[in-house]
């Protein structure tokens, strides 16, 4: 068993550790202020209990069996840089996390292998979908307005 293989989940499990005393100083938002919506130190603390679990999978997979090499892609490894950068400019030509995040993920996709279109759509359509709704009516949490957003908030 190779040492060298639990630096990373190590490392991820020491930083959601101080994401989770770090959100756990902060103080509760009074209730006129958050209304019936989560409290602003829950989230940190949600996501980072849910990194702990996915590492602790991650690691037990790893004591079981041991990952082989990796051979880098190139044109798929500089071509996601490159997908960052349209997101970047998507979001500040248009101003909307909804029109660059469906546009990015579908040609993600694409570059790193999808064969079938209407795959690739499909993630890239139902899945920001799937995150707005969540945000929307899960935890009550409004996006920065855009141009899919000011029709959708009206």
């Amino acid at each position: 068993m190779k040492k060298k293989l639990y630096i990373i989940p190590l490392f991820l499990t020491l930083f959601s550790l101080v994401v989770i005393y770090l959100s756990l100083q902060l103080e509760t938002s009074p209730q006129m202020i958050v209304g019936d919506s989560m409290q602003a130190r829950s989230f940190p603390i949600f996501l980072m209990i849910l990194n702990l679990i996915l590492i602790g999978i991650l690691s037990y997979q790893f004591s079981k069996t041991y990952p082989k090499e990796v051979k880098l892609e190139k044109f798929p490894t500089w071509s996601s840089i490159l997908l960052f950068l349209l997101f970047y400019i998507l979001v500040t030509i248009s101003g909307d996390l909804f029109v660059a995040i469906p546009v990015v993920m579908f040609l993600m996709g694409m570059v790193w292998g999808q064969k079938k279109l209407w795959v690739a759509l499909t993630n890239a359509i139902v899945t920001p979908l799937s995150i707005f709704l969540l945000f929307d009516y899960v935890l009550q949490v409004r996006f920065p307005r855009g141009w899919l957003t000011n029709i959708y908030y009206g």
